[in-house]
């Protein structure tokens, strides 16, 4: 039929060949139309094998940038919290809820100095502790409250919960206490005295370092004797809470214990002055602590004079008057200095690390300086003392745990020690240290002591 058509289109021309190329071109067509549709066929396959990348599910929250504008703008922050403040009111126990709540909502971390201020002082504080005009106030703060313990208890308590929920608040917490004492000139007495009720409340919770008291040695507030009457009410409030031995212990902690004398001018600093002032107000166990502090400080350098003295090899006569007249000067106990006699005594040499070595070497320095320890043990009370030292001492130091015994008596031997004191110590004046292990190591010679005062008082019925 193709010929037919061929012949009819175009005449001349021979079919077959016209009828061959008809064929080939119809068969190239459709092979390519297959090709075609096999192409899209792989490429299709080959999608649906790639790996499906992981999705989220769950509900997508859509975060409006008016939103995260206003998280990060500080009026809109002062705003929150001084709102958040006027409705909580004198409701010290909605101002923690409505604080702990709004630390999820606002950034704490970035406006702690903000936050802090509006709490304190109801307001920002321009450098100086006044309060800035052009900010948004609150009259529901620490400087508007009752001025009263039982207040500031509470509102202490509203700090130690917002901090313990918001522990990187404690960094800024102690940095705005530093600045706010530094602000003390700025603020009215009132405000004064319950931010100094509040800090002693909150250092004797430990929710301050007593590091922040630095700043009261600022020389402005110490010349007008600002530092001095603020730390009367701060000392006073942390000693309601703590006895005077944890306060030693917070502020020997950070070093403050030697620097208190600072918070009165140069020509004021003495430990009299101190003493009486503070007695003066009722707080003798702070005055007390500061005669305790000069006495450690004096005994310190009594000490090491002592050990130099050794080391150079004084004679003992000379020794023995520098510390008769340090015991005047300083009116030290005989019983304080025989226990610094002891201690220098045994710094002043390298001992063997030997245990089999050490005795002898104790037992040849201890003959060195016996009249020394004898000059100062005239006391019963003394010899007392010194045998506790050495009980200690020999615990102490495991290498002479052995050595107790010889030394002790050794220096019953010189002198130095009575047979009353030995038995005293004995029977019920030894301390738990080391206990079974010296108590051990002297009963052959506490027996003989004991003979030997049987017979002595057997000759003495005698002779009468």
């Amino acid at each position: 039929m193709c010929c037919y058509v061929h012949n009819f289109l175009f005449p001349g021309t021979d079919s077959n060949v016209i009828g061959v190329q008809l064929y080939y071109s119809f068969i190239s067509r459709s092979v390519f139309a297959h090709l075609e549709d096999f192409g899209e066929f792989i490429v299709s396959f080959m999608s649906n094998q790639r790996q499906q990348k992981p999705t989220l599910t769950g509900q997508r929250f859509k975060t409006r940038k008016r939103d995260e504008k206003e998280r990060f703008d500080p009026t809109h922050f002062q705003e929150s919290i001084v709102q958040g403040l006027n409705q909580s009111g004198t409701d010290l126990e909605a101002v923690a809820k409505f604080l702990d709540a709004s630390g999820a909502k606002l950034d704490y971390r970035r406006y702690a100095e903000t936050l802090f201020d509006i709490l304190v002082a109801g307001g920002m504080l321009a450098p100086g502790g006044t309060l800035s005009d052009d900010l948004t106030r609150t009259e529901f703060c620490l400087f508007k409250a009752q001025e009263d313990m039982e207040t500031m208890q509470a509102y202490a308590q509203v700090f130690n919960k917002l901090i313990r929920r918001y522990k990187y608040l404690e960094k800024g917490f102690e940095e705005e206490i530093k600045k706010l004492l530094l602000f003390l000139k700025g603020f009215t007495e009132s405000e004064r005295n319950k931010l100094a009720m509040l800090t002693g409340i909150l250092l004797a919770k430990s929710n301050l370092s007593a590091a922040i008291l630095s700043s009261l040695f600022n020389e402005n507030l110490v010349k007008e004797g600002v530092s001095a009457c603020f730390a009367v009410k701060l000392f006073r409030s942390w000693l309601t809470e703590k006895d005077i031995n944890s306060v030693s212990a917070s502020l020997r902690k950070v070093g403050m214990d030697s620097r208190l004398m600072e918070l009165f001018p140069a020509n004021k600093r003495s430990c009299e002055y101190f003493s009486k002032y503070f007695s003066d107000v009722g707080l003798k166990e702070l005055a007390d602590h500061a005669r305790n502090q000069q006495s450690i400080g004096a005994r310190k350098e009594l000490q090491k004079e002592l050990e130099e003295q050794m080391s150079r090899g004084d004679p003992l006569k000379d020794i023995i008057l520098y510390v008769r007249e340090e015991i005047k000067k300083n009116n030290i106990s005989e019983q304080t200095m025989i226990g610094l006699i002891w201690a220098s005594v045994m710094s002043s040499v390298e001992w063997n690390k030997k245990e089999e070595l050490v005795t002898e070497q104790a037992i040849k320095l201890l003959k060195q300086y016996s009249p020394l320890l004898k000059a100062f043990t005239s006391q019963g009370l003394s010899e007392l003392t010194l045998l506790l030292k050495i009980q200690e001492y020999c615990y102490d130091n495991i290498h002479f745990m052995n050595s107790f015994q010889k030394i002790v008596v050794l220096l019953y031997k010189a002198d130095v020690l009575s047979e009353e004191a030995i038995l005293k110590w004995y029977n019920d004046a030894h301390t738990a240290k080391g206990k079974s292990v010296f108590l051990e190591q002297m009963k052959k010679f506490v027996e003989w002591l004991k003979n030997a005062e049987e017979e002595s008082e057997s000759e003495e019925e005698e002779t009468d």
